[in-house]
């Protein structure tokens, strides 16, 4: 949404902002990180973010081809189910055009005038030829769509397992990124530990964030969005954990999900798709209970609860708390 002003350049919350320009500064100069001539507190913030920014990018990856996996699992589970199911109803008319293929050619065996004459009853010898031709018929039209029917659940099934393998694939190469952005975070998290244990705690108070901002006068735009608001709410402090989605811990689009699912609806898992799973207003005209997608891919997604303030799941080793809306480049507010 063009019309977004970005009202704070990082995910950082303010109040935390310098203490980490400071922070950061000290421990890259300490272990020789930043080369020569570079800016140290902007190199070392920058290279922290753009490791959350990579981690984030990460989950939701992981959480799309965990979602499409599950999906197509599902759909291979009921084409094989189908599959059955068809496969017992050709069986059993096999076996009853058997045997009415074996009637058939014994009866044909014989003169059709000499049965006939040798027939206790005519007429019933004649209802049960035309039926027999009827019935035959007909069971072959069956099969015959029945084998069609196979033949396309067949291929559907081929072409199911073929995806859920190239999805499964997918989300290999996804968890080992995770891994690599892992490693990339626990190489920032030692650099952090480096600092003299001063420094290390001002960072982490500031980071946890646990102050309740006034939210007096926010009303939600619906009896469900007012409910989510308050599940979110509540999920204050809970860690942000990969791929989580409660109620234990949360990455950010799980919080989201979490929160709308105790309000009785159902979002999507990621939040590129959470993006779209309403209706979009402008950023100016937000209220609790709507989705704030950040970045221009919309890898981040929080809560806005008002008075311009979000409740989200920032990154690894932050818990679930309340920033300002303008925290990052804001890409869209959208009303379930």
């Amino acid at each position: 949404m063009g019309s977004h002003r970005r009202l704070a350049p990082s995910g950082f919350d303010r109040g935390a902002r310098g203490a980490t320009l400071c922070v950061l500064t000290a421990a890259a100069a300490a272990l020789g990180a930043l080369p020569a001539g570079a800016a140290p507190h902007d190199d070392g913030r920058a290279e922290v973010d753009r490791l959350y920014e990579e981690a984030e990018r990460a989950t939701e990856s992981y959480n799309r081809a965990d979602e499409r996996a599950d999906d197509l699992r599902g759909q291979v589970g009921r084409a094989q189910d189908r599959m059955a199911r068809q496969q017992e109803r050709v069986n059993t008319m096999r076996d009853a055009l058997g045997s009415l293929a074996g009637a058939q050619y014994r009866s044909g065996g014989i003169d059709p005038s000499l049965a006939l004459m040798l027939s206790e009853d005519p007429d019933d010898y004649l209802d049960k030829a035309a039926a027999l031709d009827r019935i035959t018929s007909r069971q072959a039209g069956d099969l015959r769509d029945l084998q069609g029917a196979m033949r396309e659940l067949s291929q559907e099934r081929e072409e199911a397992t073929r995806k859920l393998a190239e999805l499964e694939r997918s989300r290999a190469a996804v968890a080992r990124h995770k891994r690599a952005v892992e490693q990339k975070l626990s190489k920032a998290r030692r650099l952090l530990n480096a600092l003299p244990e001063g420094e290390r705690a001002a960072l982490d108070r500031a980071s946890r964030s646990g102050r309740t901002p006034d939210l007096s006068g926010a009303v939600p735009s619906s009896g469900r969005a007012a409910a989510a608001v308050a599940a979110a709410q509540s999920a204050v402090g809970k860690p942000y954990v990969w791929g989580a989605n409660g109620p234990g811990g949360f990455d950010c689009s799980g919080l989201t999900q979490w929160s709308y699912a105790q309000a009785g609806v159902g979002i999507p898992r990621t939040s590129q798709a959470q993006a779209h799973a309403g209706r979009q207003v402008p950023l100016s005209q937000a209220q609790p209970g709507d989705l704030v997608t950040y970045r221009s891919d919309a890898s981040h997604v929080g809560m806005y609860v008002g008075n311009g303030q979000v409740v989200h799941a920032p990154y690894p080793g932050a818990a679930v708390r309340y920033d300002p809306v303008g925290m990052m480049p804001v890409s869209a507010v959208t009303r379930p």
